[in-house]
């Protein structure tokens, strides 16, 4: 009897089998068809998402404001500038008139208006205005510890004076003669009136400002404060006797033209300029 039990316990166990043999192929075969489903092919397109290729370097370069076709808006910006100067150097009658309205303000002059205008006449000449492009550079440097925001801001900021001074060698406009003035505050001489140095400087100085602190709280401050500090400067040119109106006003597009040019100059080669830095820490470019 324990014998028959054994024999059919033995069959079971054959009949068994089989199945179980079955099974294993259909489950392996389940999930390689699972597999094959959820596989990507390599000619298939692939998302923004997922196509990152994380060996790519990061940009160290913040890149400055322009225009789409910005080369083409220097050009404009400097005929434009050499129009005028060519226009009043060439034509007689507009300095003499421009003259007029130096001779009007050097006739009332203020006290408050002459310290004003004689501070600014300092602060933004060439040796003051050097140390202040140097002093925000350093703090650029040292606090923020960015080596590119600090060249950037020196690059910008002295662009104003290059542009304006490849102009008074072009125009070469005699300055005012401070003999038909009432009373010449700091008189100059030469053919270097057009346009302004000063208030190119104002102009560039305040673009560096504000590309510094673009997208921050404060941006818009510093914007109209740099706008309204330029003003000032191109009036106390006039109001001192140095410059006449049109030097001034034609300040604005050569410094604009020089920023823009920078700019356009600064976007296109400055990472490959510092891609060449490599004996220079990663942390002291980026900054912080």
């Amino acid at each position: 009897m324990d014998q028959k039990r054994q024999i059919g316990r033995h069959l079971s166990r054959k009949k068994l089998m089989p199945n179980e043999n079955w099974n294993a192929p259909a489950e392996a075969e389940s999930s390689a068809v699972v597999r094959q489903s959820t596989a990507v092919p390599n000619n298939a397109p692939t998302s923004p998402a997922v196509a990152t290729n994380p060996a790519a370097p990061k940009s160290t370069v913040p890149l400055l404001p322009q225009p789409k076709q910005w080369l083409f808006w220097v050009v404009a910006l400097s005929a434009v500038v050499l129009a005028i100067g060519f226009t009043v150097q060439l034509a007689t009658g507009v300095t003499s008139s421009e003259l007029g309205v130096d001779q009007e303000l050097s006739r009332h002059h203020v006290a408050a208006l002459t310290s004003l205008a004689m501070a600014l006449n300092f602060l933004f000449g060439p040796a003051p205005g050097m140390c202040i492009i140097g002093v925000v550079a350093m703090v650029v440097l040292f606090v923020r510890k960015s080596l590119v925001r600090a060249a950037m801001f020196v690059l910008v900021a002295g662009s104003g004076w290059a542009a304006s001074e490849a102009f008074k060698i072009i125009v070469a406009r005699q300055r005012p003669n401070p003999a038909f003035l009432y009373n010449p505050l700091a008189p100059e001489t030469g053919s270097n009136s057009f346009p302004s140095g000063h208030t190119s400087f104002a102009v560039a100085l305040a673009f560096a400002l504000y590309f510094l602190v673009r997208g921050m709280r404060w941006s818009v401050v510093v914007a109209w404060a740099g706008a309204v500090v330029a003003v000032v400067v191109a009036w106390s040119r006039i109001y001192i006797g140095v410059h006449y109106p049109s030097d001034v006003a034609s300040s604005f597009l050569a410094a604009t033209a020089g920023v823009v040019f920078m700019a356009g100059l600064w976007n296109r080669y400055a990472e490959g300029v510092l891609a060449r830095l490599t004996f220079l820490p990663d942390s002291l470019i980026r900054g912080s």
